[in-house]
């Protein structure tokens, strides 16, 4: 259970995400460095997020969130995840622990990381007041399951989202395949998905994934023109339509978490998230041999 204090002032800077109130918008602006990867660090503050906007969200009648970095979200640090994986080999004396305790030891410490997640994304998803991502850059796993939690998404024509998931021999375990198909359908999951291809801005915006495309840049001014028209809505209404229009699909979200916990403690994995570790190139987060949509 969070037992960090929900901040009692109306603002909030922390080491990976700060938020102040303009207005009646709410704006979340994402800043761990290089690209906001999601880690303890930015899960913790985005538990204390989430409990904000539990506690009435300091009277918030919209949302947005956005990225002060080159990109949106890169996702999961995976550094941080190989490192797991490697120390959970390992007793506390240091000797290697026999395959069967490390795979039930990863997997509950992977399954509670997990856990933490999906209660902080469907906090997102079922907040009341409505939401808005606007995103530029790199939107890539966690990240994009992050921005799937939105009402709606705002993209620049920078914006690419992608679900490189396979590569590493999982799949997304933060809610993306469910959050996904009910957007767009599972047509586009399993393009997205199966391909390890991004799609661009404009063919997002054309299967319905980005509700609005805009210029280099613009992104956070269109989403805040969208709160603007969005806060003069009555917010009981807004809610009751927003509850009824976009329901959470949690049977799907359980079956995901417990395909990801399961296919996280394959030794492929592992040998997956080394050579991604040890990649000395500028963006190793980026597909590789596969073009984008």
């Amino acid at each position: 259970m969070l037992r960090e204090p929900v901040p009692s002032a109306v603002s909030f800077d922390g080491a990976t995400l700060s938020w102040h109130h303009a207005g009646a918008c709410l704006e979340v602006s994402l800043h761990r460095a290089p690209l906001n990867e999601i880690g303890t660090e930015s899960l913790r503050e985005l538990e204390i997020l989430a409990r904000y906007l539990r506690g009435g969200a300091g009277g918030a009648r919209a949302m947005i969130v956005s990225s002060s970095r080159p990109g949106f979200c890169a996702g999961a640090d995976l550094r941080e995840l190989y490192a797991g994986l490697v120390s959970r080999g390992r007793s506390r004396l240091g000797r290697w622990l026999p395959p069967g305790v490390a795979r039930r030891l990863l997997r509950a410490r992977i399954g509670g990381f997990i856990d933490r997640i999906h209660r902080v994304f469907d906090t997102l998803d079922r907040a009341p007041l409505p939401t808005i991502a606007a995103v530029h850059g790199v939107c890539f796993g966690g990240g994009f399951e992050l921005a799937l939690t939105m009402d709606r998404i705002v993209a620049d024509r920078t914006a690419r989202f992608c679900f490189p998931e396979l590569r590493l021999g999982l799949v997304p375990g933060f809610g993306g395949i469910p959050r996904l198909e009910r957007d767009v359908g599972n047509a586009v999951v399993r393009e997205l998905l199966l391909t390890g291809r991004s799609l661009g801005a404009r063919r997002a915006h054309e299967v319905g994934l980005a509700s609005e495309l805009v210029g280099r840049g613009e992104a956070l001014a269109a989403a805040r023109r969208a709160a603007e028209q969005l806060i003069r809505f009555e917010p009981r209404t807004v809610a009751a339509a927003k509850a009824f229009a976009k329901p959470v699909p949690a049977e799907r979200l359980r079956r995901e978490r417990a395909l990801f916990c399961e296919l996280v403690t394959r030794p492929g994995v592992l040998r997956a998230l080394e050579a991604f570790v040890e990649d000395t190139s500028v963006r190793p987060y980026l597909p590789r041999a596969v073009g984008g949509a």
